[in-house]
């Protein structure tokens, strides 16, 4: 059960392994996506039409023919990884052998929708992969295994995304030798270090310039790619209805340089300085509502932005 990106090298694995026999996929409906808004299948969906297997994409897994459905297929074990919808108990006790959540952070740190953006704005120095099993709170269940990865220097939500994906097979293969060998354990999570990571909407990347420069770069490599990282410019000084969002795609922090929040205050032939709460950011790559993705000094030089302008609502 999956539907982003990260889950498909944990799909493939279960398609090729002879450890399971794989006997369907469920996923998310198609969803409308791009600038022309056509509905596209995901990943997990797509890989598993190639493979002529049974496909199942309930609006809600709650409903009872929906579950069903699933029923049909008499799992022994369900693995989830990004699914994308809570799972009710009829769903979670379905399987004979278990249900597994492949969790992107080291629980009971950072449980929720959004690990690892929460672990990159955290400034958290190590991440990783949980195999738990799965329980009706959220990402409360015991823990059967994990695999903590150091976050780089200039780790971005991509990237960490894509190296915590490389990790599900091998993750999920060690969970399963453990199990079918009746060695895995169950080990409880200690509630009182439980953290959250909210699901992210497009007013998540909001640049606050009050906040210091180091949080800030943070949070640009966190939302990288999505939502992207965000301020707002006024395009129009003659007009409060005519800012515009300035998604900031690249950005260092430079601690040293002192500035009011929000205010631009020097250009240079790496970028644009922006005050902050503490130090500046150097903006290195913007992109201005309904224009391409450019570097900083390009879009200055098309783009009337003087020393002292006022970035951010």
């Amino acid at each position: 059960m999956g539907s982003g990106e990260i889950g498909l090298p944990t799909l493939q694995w279960l398609a090729r392994t002879s450890i399971v026999n794989l006997v369907g996929v469920v996923t998310q409906p198609d969803k409308p996506a791009g600038r022309l808004q056509a509905l596209t299948a995901s990943p997990p969906k797509r890989f598993a039409a190639t493979l002529g297997l049974p496909i199942l994409q309930p609006l809600k897994v709650r409903r009872a023919a929906e579950l069903d459905r699933i029923a049909e297929l008499s799992p022994d074990l369900i693995v989830v990884m990004a699914y994308g919808q809570i799972l009710p108990k009829r769903l979670l006790d379905m399987p004979t052998v278990a249900c597994l959540n492949l969790h992107a952070s080291i629980l009971p740190r950072h449980r929720g929708a959004a690990p690892i953006q929460a672990a990159i704005v955290a400034g958290d120095r190590f991440t990783g992969l949980t195999v738990m099993y799965m329980a009706e709170g959220l990402d409360s269940g015991d823990i059967l295994l994990s695999r903590p990865i150091a976050i780089r220097r200039r780790e971005t939500g991509r990237s960490l995304h894509d190296r915590l994906a490389i990790l599900g097979p091998e993750a999920l293969a060690c969970a399963c030798q453990l199990i079918f060998s009746q060695q895995a354990p169950r080990i409880p999570q200690d509630e009182s270090k439980a953290t959250y990571a909210a699901k992210l909407g497009r007013e998540s990347g909001r640049i606050d310039w009050s906040q210091d420069c180091w949080r800030l770069d943070r949070l640009v490599r966190a939302m990288n790619p999505w939502p992207g990282a965000f301020t707002l410019v006024r395009t129009d000084e003659d007009s409060e209805d005519s800012e515009k969002r300035l998604k900031v795609h690249r950005a260092l922090p430079v601690h040293r340089v002192a500035g009011q929040a929000g205010i631009v205050s020097r250009m240079g032939e790496r970028g644009i300085v922006v005050g902050c709460g503490q130090g500046a950011l150097l903006l290195l790559e913007v992109q201005l509502e309904g224009k391409r993705r450019m570097s900083a000094p390009e879009f200055v030089r098309g783009f009337a932005l003087p020393i002292g302008t006022t970035l951010g609502a």
